[in-house]
């Protein structure tokens, strides 16, 4: 029976490095994975802003009627609206598929 015992706790302190091992490889693979997405996002707004800020300087060269440029500004501010809630929905969908791998690891254990 002793032997039996001390046989199982030598066996859970050598697997127990190796589970966490795993386990950090799960949160590492987030991180990256959050760190590409931040940054394709930043690239995005950036993208966005440099366009609008085109647009708005062709705006002084061309002739354009007050009502035209209303309409630019408003379809240019629903543009970068959409952008946003975009990228939100993005961010909150990655949070999620990270919850569920935790819930899941959690289970396992």
């Amino acid at each position: 029976m002793r032997k039996l015992f001390i046989g199982l706790m030598i066996t859970f302190f050598l697997s127990f490095p190796v589970a966490r091992r795993a386990a950090g490889q799960g949160r590492d693979q987030f991180r990256t994975e959050g760190r590409t997405l931040k940054a394709r996002q930043k690239q995005e707004r950036k993208r966005l802003k440099a366009q609008q800020k085109i647009q708005k300087r062709s705006w002084n060269s061309a002739h354009m009627t007050k009502a035209n440029r209303v309409q630019a500004k408003h379809q240019m501010k629903r543009d970068k609206q959409n952008l946003y809630r975009q990228q939100k929905n993005d961010r909150q969908d990655f949070k999620d598929r990270q919850r569920l791998v935790k819930e899941r690891t959690r289970q396992v254990r």
